[in-house]
C-alpha cells in the first residue's frame, strides 16, 4: 500500500514542498526552523529531517502529524489509494462494537456529570472551582463535571440506556469484593474527563471535595483506559506542541488547565503516577526534548529522578528530556495565580538537560575529597550511561561524564601551545560543581581562575541540628515531616548520615522516640546523638522542653526548615555573584533574579510562620 500512496501528495497537505533535484524540501512540521531541512524522497518512499532527525514513511508521517493509530492510518491511506483492506472477522467486529458501546457509556456519564455541576447539587463544586480560578467558560472548555455523593445516582441515570455490566466494564461502577449490589465508583468528586489521542473519552479522574481520601481517584484499568499509556490533555496539546516544537509535562490536572488558560497550550500531565516509558514515547511524538516541570518539593524532585531513570535506557539521537523545577511550595497553578505567566516562562526557559539532572542526583549532598569518593562517582556515572541502549548516545554520555569529572577533579589534560597543565584537587569537603561550559552556571572563562568558595562557619550545622533534634522529640511527628526531611541534603556529613537513616526509620513498626533512637544508635549514630543533646542547636531555642505541645514543636520545625532553606539560598546567591563575569550576562543575571525571588518568598514565609509562633505562644500563656 505504501508504494501506491503518493508520499509527496500526503506530506504536501501539511508542508509546503519545493522540488530540489530528486527530492522535495520544506520546513519541518515536527520542530520550528527558519530554513528548510525537511526532505521527502518519493523514490524511496521516505521523509527525513536533518534538523530533528524525524524519519519514516507515509504511515509514520500521518501517525505523527494527526495522532492516529496504525490501523486508522492504514484505513485512511488505503481508501485514498483505492485499495481494499482485508475484511474484518466477526470477532474483530464484536470487539470494535464493544469498544464503541463503552465509549458511548463514558460520553453519557460525562454529559451527566456536567449537568450535575450546573445544577443544585453542584454548588459546592462550583465554589471550589471558582476558588481555583475557573469560571463557567473554563469548566465547559475542559468538560469538567461533578459526581454527587449518592451511592447509585449515576447508575440509575444511565440504566435505561446501558446494562449494568457495560457500566462496570467502563469503570463507572464498582462491585464490593465480597459480593453485593454495584455502586457508583465516583461520589462527591469534581470530575475531569480523560481523552485518548483522538479526543475520545477513555476514563475519568475525580478530585474529592473536602478532606476525603484518596484526594484523586482515577478510573480503573479497562480496555479503553490504561493510565500508563495516556496523558491528560494530550489531544488538546498536540497542535500547539508541534507548532512550538515544545511540550511541557506537569504533575496534575489543575496544573494543565491553569497552563492552557494562561496560554501554555502545549501542557500535559501523567495520571497521578510516575512517568512511564509509554508516556515518554507519547511526549517524543510531540517534541524531541520535552520539558518535565515538577513541583519544587521533595516529592517533585523524586518524580524528576524517577522520570530520568525511566528515560535513560530509551535515549536516542535527537531525543532526550529537560527538567524545570519550581520554587519550593509552588506548583504551576499557584505560580501562575500569584506571579503570572512571565514567571512560568522564565522557569521553563531555565530547564536543565537530562545530563545535569543525573549529575545533580548522583552528586547532591556529597563531598569528593578522597580518591575513593571520586572513583565512586565515576563508577556510578559509568553505570548510568551503560543503561542507554543506543550505542552512539551511550558513548556520548560516557565521554561527557568522564570529561566533567576530569574538569571537576583536576585530571591532567594537555593545554594549547604544549604547555603543561597543573592539576588542582578540590579542597577537603568541596562539593561537586558539575559541568563547566560557556553559558552554564558557574562557568568561568578561559584564562581566569575560578574563585574558591569562601569558608563557611561550621557551628556543627546549627540549623540542621535543630531540625534533627525536633524530629527526634516525637516519633509520631516524623511521619508528618518525613517527606520534607527526605528531600533535604545536609552539609554536615554526620548529620546527613543520621538524616538518611532517620527517614528510613519510618519502616519500623513502632515510631516512638525511644525505638527510633535505639535503632539509630545500633546503626552507629550514638556519638552524633550525644553531641546533638548538648549542641549549640539548643542555645536560645525556646521549643525544646518536654512540656512543648506537638503543635508547637511541628510549627517550630517548619520555621527552622525555612531558615535552613534561606541559608542554602544565600550560599547559591553568593556563588552566583562570584561567577558573574559578564561573559554570559543574560544567563547569569536571570539566575540571580530567580534566586532573589526565591529568597524573598522564603523571607515572607518565615515572617508568616513567626507570627504563627507568637500567636501560639500567647494562646498557651493566656495572653490573647
Amino acid at each position: 500500500m505504501k508504494s501506491r500512496t503518493g508520499l509527496v501528495e500526503t506530506v504536501g497537505r501539511r508542508v509546503r514542498l519545493i522540488r530540489a533535484g530528486t527530492v522535495h524540501k520544506g520546513l519541518c512540521p515536527f520542530h520550528q526552523e527558519k530554513s528548510p531541512s525537511f526532505t521527502v524522497d518519493e523514490r524511496r518512499g521516505t521523509f527525513h529531517c536533518f534538523g530533528c532527525g524525524a524519519h519514516g514513511n507515509a504511515i509514520d508521517f500521518v501517525m505523527r502529524t494527526e495522532n492516529l493509530g496504525f490501523r486508522e492510518v492504514v484505513e485512511r491511506l488505503a481508501g485514498e489509494a483505492g485499495m481494499a483492506l482485508p475484511e474484518e472477522t466477526p470477532a474483530s467486529r464484536a470487539r470494535d462494537d464493544r469498544r464503541g458501546t463503552l465509549q458511548a457509556a463514558l460520553q453519557a456519564a460525562a454529559d451527566w456529570f456536567r449537568e450535575q455541576l450546573a445544577g443544585r447539587a453542584g454548588s459546592a463544586a462550583r465554589e471550589y472551582l471558582a476558588g481555583r480560578g475557573l469560571d463557567a467558560a473554563a469548566t465547559a472548555r475542559f468538560g469538567i463535571g461533578f459526581a454527587p455523593s449518592g451511592r447509585t445516582l449515576l447508575k440509575e441515570a444511565l440504566a435505561p440506556r446501558f446494562p449494568e455490566e457495560v457500566l462496570v466494564e467502563a469503570g463507572l461502577l464498582g462491585r464490593p469484593e465480597g459480593g453485593g449490589a454495584s455502586y457508583d465508583r465516583f461520589r462527591g468528586r469534581v470530575m475531569f474527563p480523560i481523552h485518548d489521542a483522538r479526543g475520545r473519552i477513555a476514563g475519568f479522574g475525580g478530585r474529592v471535595l473536602g478532606d476525603g481520601e484518596p484526594k484523586y481517584l482515577n478510573s480503573p484499568e479497562t480496555e479503553l483506559f490504561q493510565k500508563g499509556r495516556l496523558l491528560y490533555g494530550f489531544d488538546r496539546a498536540s497542535a500547539a506542541a508541534r507548532k512550538s516544537g515544545e511540550v511541557v509535562a506537569v504533575e496534575g490536572y489543575m496544573d494543565v488547565i491553569a497552563l492552557h488558560l494562561a496560554g501554555f497550550e502545549n501542557a500535559v500531565a501523567p495520571l497521578g503516577t510516575a512517568m512511564t516509558e509509554q508516556q515518554i514515547g507519547l511526549l517524543w511524538r510531540l517534541a524531541p526534548e520535552p520539558i518535565l516541570c515538577f513541583d519544587g518539593d521533595a516529592a517533585g524532585q523524586r518524580a524528576a529522578g524517577r522520570a530520568a531513570e525511566r528515560a535513560l535506557p530509551m535515549l536516542k539521537p535527537g531525543h532526550s528530556l529537560r527538567f524545570a523545577l519550581l520554587p519550593p511550595g509552588e506548583d504551576p497553578d499557584s505560580l501562575l495565580r500569584q506571579r503570572g505567566a512571565g514567571a512560568m516562562r522564565e522557569i521553563l526557559a531555565a530547564a536543565r538537560p537530562l545530563r545535569d539532572t543525573l549529575l545533580a542526583a548522583e552528586a547532591a549532598g556529597q563531598s569528593f575529597d578522597t580518591p575513593e569518593r571520586r572513583a565512586g562517582l565515576r563508577q556510578r556515572l559509568r553505570a548510568l550511561a551503560g543503561q542507554i541502549e543506543d550505542r552512539d548516545t551511550q558513548a556520548e554520555y560516557q565521554a561527557e561524564f568522564a570529561r566533567i569529572c576530569d574538569e571537576a577533579f583536576g585530571r591532567p589534560r594537555p593545554r594549547e601551545g604544549g604547555r603543561p597543565w597543573t592539576p588542582t584537587r578540590p579542597a577537603p569537603g568541596r562539593r561537586f560543581e558539575g559541568p563547566r561550559r560557556p553559558g552554564a552556571r558557574g562557568f568561568a572563562p578561559a584564562g581566569l581562575p575560578e574563585q574558591a568558595p569562601p569558608p563557611v562557619p561550621d557551628l556543627w550545622g546549627v540549623h540542621e541540628s535543630r531540625l534533627i533534634h525536633l524530629a527526634l522529640r516525637d516519633g509520631a511527628r516524623l511521619a508528618e515531616i518525613a517527606e520534607e526531611l527526605g528531600g533535604m541534603s545536609f552539609r554536615n556529613p554526620d548529620l546527613e548520615a543520621l538524616r538518611c537513616d532517620l527517614v528510613d526509620a519510618l519502616g519500623l513498626e513502632r515510631l516512638d522516640s525511644g525505638t527510633i533512637e535505639r535503632h539509630l544508635t545500633d546503626l552507629g549514630h550514638g556519638p552524633t546523638l550525644d553531641r546533638l543533646r548538648g549542641s549549640e542547636a539548643r542555645r536560645g531555642w525556646a521549643c525544646v522542653g518536654s512540656e512543648t505541645t506537638s503543635q508547637e514543636a511541628l510549627l517550630e520545625w517548619r520555621f527552622f526548615q525555612v531558615v535552613w532553606q534561606l541559608e542554602e539560598i544565600e550560599r547559591e546567591i553568593a556563588q552566583a555573584e562570584r561567577n558573574f563575569t559578564g561573559v554570559e550576562p543574560d544567563d547569569s543575571s536571570s539566575r540571580l533574579v530567580r534566586l532573589a525571588a526565591q529568597r524573598n518568598e522564603l523571607l515572607r514565609h518565615r515572617g508568616d510562620l513567626d507570627l504563627e509562633r507568637d500567636a501560639l505562644r500567647q494562646t498557651a500563656t493566656g495572653n490573647l
